[in-house]
């Protein structure tokens, strides 16, 4: 798989969750993400089965260690990747949906996902029930361009989670940092100080480790 040119526009005031949501429908097999009883991660690709506005829902079988983690925590993390290199990984809390609306819910991926008939058919459909996420945080990675582009979301009424660097009133605008981004991404702007443009930032944090202000932080630290 080569590394393209990135078609989608991707700063913060063009991408939207909704368009990350759908981009993630498209991808479809996607990895998830969940804590065992024993506080473990795990992980497994399952299909993002539909996506509507800022809401996608999904399916698990009964008796998978999947489902029971859902039903006992709910939260999950969700990532997938394109063949253009553009990733996007959402986290959230994953909501059963109701008894008296699980057998439309199936009945309808397996219309819009016509390949599950070959995976349970007939009745033994009825063995899976139906999850949707309609909150959470998403994050847009575009590495099929330079410099990247990136886009940090929320939706359903989350706060937004504070990520990546920042410069610090301690910044003596040497320009270090702004050699020594491999994106490019920090310049010096006209009061002297150096800025972050955030869309295009790795969060590699090389930054921080020259500055010899030690004026670069992580967000929210």
């Amino acid at each position: 798989m080569g590394r393209g040119v990135g078609t989608l526009a991707t700063n913060e005031t063009t991408m939207t969750a909704e368009k990350c949501l759908a981009l993630l429908r498209e991808i479809k097999d996607a990895v998830f993400c969940t804590v065992d009883e024993r506080g473990l991660p795990q992980a497994r690709f399952i299909d993002v089965m539909g996506q509507e506005g800022e809401r996608i829902w999904f399916c698990t079988a009964r008796g998978k260690d999947f489902y029971r983690q859902l039903v006992r925590d709910g939260h999950v993390a969700i990532a997938g990747m394109n063949d253009r290199w553009q990733t996007v990984r959402v986290t959230g809390e994953a909501r059963r949906l109701p008894d008296a609306e699980q057998r439309a819910w199936i009945d309808r991926i397996f219309r819009d996902n016509p390949s599950m008939d070959g995976v349970y058919p007939g009745d033994a459909r009825y063995v899976l029930e139906a999850f949707e996420l309609a909150a959470g945080t998403v994050e847009f990675f575009d590495l099929g361009c330079h410099p990247i582009e990136r886009a940090s979301l929320s939706f359903g009424g989350t706060d937004r989670c504070a990520t990546g660097f920042e410069v610090t009133r301690s910044c003596i605008g040497c320009g270090t940092c702004v050699a020594a981004c491999p994106q490019g991404a920090i310049e010096i702007a006209d009061d002297g100080m150096a800025r972050i443009s955030q869309e295009h930032c790795l969060h590699c944090g090389r930054c921080v480790e020259v500055c010899p202000a030690c004026a670069i932080k992580r967000k929210g630290e």
